[in-house]
């Protein structure tokens, strides 16, 4: 056993998503979204030493070179009876330091999470791209992970994840999954998206769309009659149609907006909100159905006319984020203030409390 695991074990016990450790200070966790101190280190900071060998002790040799070469380095480490971590190992300014999140060892399925029917549809499309955004740590991959595991049980298909690094692993099922991992198993996103081409799939999940190549390759892996899951930092559905285009040059940008019409089916946007009572946290949803009218905002140049599409389509599953914030301020799943705070539009969000009798504090 690793000398890490130990602290790895106290932070899943403490119910912790996130492990944080650094030469020369006390190890801390993230608990519900905040970073409290670990009490087990008794106050004691980790000398430089003690922190090279903790890392040290579990990093690949490649991650070891890359992070000599890089100066940070991204890998999976797997405890028994604890499930595995993403970790990122990076240098700063008190030497090394290092991230740990924890990924259970049980996938949650649709029903754990209480997922709407709307991302069900999703998982049954022949073809096209569905996106799930929001901003680091707001359960992406906990939602694409009971995406591709309802796919899984209800569909013959062949499935290719490409991630940085796999993060849940699926068994097969009905389905063959195929994980592949970005600089173990593959140089980079692009050049694994194009060879899941000649690798027979029916879906391909994304593990993120991080540079225009591979944008644009998932787009047309979408166009060429394959379903394409992937992920995005955005925060709602609007601004995720405008940063893919926003990716290309101004000359192709009409030609991509064609594309995006014709192969966007769907956008998930989430933000995890801290429960009213109790630990835990709850997602929060904004769902864009592409209607015909989306579509043709989207082709057109309207992108500011998809809210009002989503607002208007309501009973094709689409929702705004404000919407079910509130939706959850009323089930009393998530406070007032807590809805306000986690609202990209907080005058809408201040006014939608009000009129619902709440008072956010800031938002009053």
């Amino acid at each position: 056993m690793a000398e890490i695991d130990k602290l790895l074990k106290f932070a899943v016990m403490q119910g912790a998503s996130d492990l944080h450790l650094a030469a020369k200070t006390r190890p801390m966790l993230r608990i519900d979204g905040s970073m409290v101190a670990d009490k087990q280190s008794d106050g004691e900071p980790l000398s430089v030493q003690a922190m090279t060998q903790l890392v040290g002790e579990i990093m690949p040799p490649r991650a070891k070179e890359e992070l000599q070469q890089n100066l940070d380095t991204d890998f999976a480490y797997a405890v028994a009876g604890l499930g595995r971590f993403r970790v990122n190992v990076f240098r700063n300014n008190l030497g090394v330091g290092a991230v740990l999140r924890h990924i259970p060892g049980e996938i949650l399925t649709f029903e754990d999470l209480k997922l709407p029917d709307t991302l069900k549809q999703f998982c049954g499309l022949n073809k096209g791209l569905v996106l799930v955004t929001g901003p680091t740590g707001s359960g992406k991959s906990t939602t694409l992970a009971a995406m591709v595991d309802f796919i899984n049980r209800t569909r013959r298909d062949h499935v290719i994840t490409i991630e940085d690094p796999i993060e849940f692993v699926h068994q097969d099922k009905l389905c063959r999954i195929s994980q592949r991992e970005v600089k173990e198993h593959a140089q980079s996103f692009k050049r694994a998206l194009r060879a899941a081409l000649r690798q027979d799939p029916d879906i391909v999940m994304v593990g993120e769309m991080r540079d225009l190549e591979t944008t644009e390759t998932a787009i047309e892996t979408a166009e060429t009659g394959h379903l394409v899951f992937g992920t995005l930092h955005t925060s709602t559905a609007a601004s995720t149609v405008d940063r893919i285009i926003d990716q290309f040059p101004a000359e192709r940008q009409e030609q991509i907006r064609t594309m995006l019409a014709a192969s966007l089916k769907g956008v998930v946007c989430q933000t995890l909100c801290k429960r009213q009572e109790g630990s835990g946290r709850i997602a929060a949803l904004e769902i864009m159905v592409v209607t015909h009218g989306i579509g043709a905002n989207i082709r057109e140049g309207r992108t500011h006319q998809i809210v009002t599409s989503i607002q208007t389509g309501k009973s094709l599953g689409m929702r705004l984020l404000n919407d079910d914030l509130l939706r959850l301020v009323k089930d009393h799943s998530v406070d007032a203030e807590e809805a306000y705070s986690k609202a990209m539009d907080k005058t809408d969000m201040a006014n939608k409390l009000r009129t619902a009798g709440y008072n956010a504090g800031s938002a009053a």
